[in-house]
């Protein structure tokens, strides 16, 4: 830790603080995650080995780096790139008012990380990041825990008690994402599951067997929720165009989560279609003469 010099506290979670430094050899800044180890329970926090093991694997310019990994007896220390803002604090610092140009350039960021698997931002780029409540999964598709994602970002199947699921999961929370950067507020906020999953309902509709097939067989199902028909997402994200309300409100935020398009195939949807030429100008542009 001697070659790591510290410049401010960025913020304290439940596990560790994260604090802004400089390495005291090459200068460059970093932002070290501290987590505290109690050695009377069970060490090392799981969301820690969860995010070691998936940054490890996870090499892409839309996911943050993680340099090193330092280990004592009473802490461990996750080194990780250091980035200007985080996405709320971005949003934050414009009013919430992003244009629509920015607001694409974004989603397109943010997807290209979730292909390859608090959102963060910096000098124009964006990055996913904090991968402890992350899961890594594989065919056959296995049971888990529906402790993943925050609340407000959190797909409705796995709210209902889902333990079957996979990518698109992050679909959802994209769509969410995207909805927040286009309106300035989340589009399903709540502190409680429930409070949330009454949010979802009275935007898209109630789940019927219908719009849904077996969503009544989900373990958190309630027969008893209030009757809202769908509202057009156009009236709430007016600086969204046609193609981008498709693809939020028809691939994006759908209930049935096999019917949720991927995050390869969302980047090919109509509505990055300028980005993509762009793109492709510019490889065509850098190949060799």
């Amino acid at each position: 830790m001697d070659k790591y010099q510290k410049i401010e506290k960025l913020g304290e979670g439940t596990y560790g603080i994260v604090y802004k430094a400089q390495n005291r050899d090459s200068n460059e800044v970093v932002a070290l995650k501290r987590i505290r180890l109690d050695n009377e329970e069970e060490g090392v926090p799981c969301t820690a080995i969860r995010e070691i093991s998936l940054l490890k694997e996870l090499k892409h310019p839309n996911i943050v780096r993680l340099y090193d990994v330092l280990h004592t007896e009473k802490k461990l220390t996750l080194v990780f790139e250091y980035l200007d803002s985080d996405l709320k604090k971005f949003l934050d610092t414009y009013g919430g008012d992003l244009d629509k140009d920015t607001i694409k350039q974004l989603m397109y960021q943010l997807l290209k990380g979730s292909e390859a698997t608090e959102f963060t931002y910096q000098q124009g780029e964006l990055k996913l990041a904090d991968f402890g409540l992350a899961r890594a999964f594989g065919i056959p598709v296995r049971s888990y825990s529906h402790e993943v994602v925050t609340l407000w970002y959190r797909a409705p199947d796995v709210l209902m008690g889902s333990r079957q699921y996979s990518t698109s999961i992050d679909v959802w929370s994209a769509g969410c994402i995207f909805a927040e950067m286009a309106s300035g507020r989340p589009l399903f906020p709540g502190n409680s599951s429930l409070i949330f999953l009454n949010h979802v309902i009275t935007v898209l509709g109630t789940p019927t067997e219908e719009t849904w097939p077996r969503v009544s067989q989900l373990p958190e199902y309630k027969n008893d929720f209030a009757i809202y028909n769908r509202i057009p997402l156009e009236s709430i994200l007016p600086k969204l165009d046609p193609s981008g309300i498709d693809l939020l409100s028809q691939q994006l935020i759908e209930y049935q989560p096999e019917k949720r398009i991927s995050a390869e195939d969302a980047l090919q949807h109509p509505y990055f279609e300028e980005i993509r030429k762009k793109e492709q100008s510019s490889q065509g542009n850098s190949l060799p003469k």
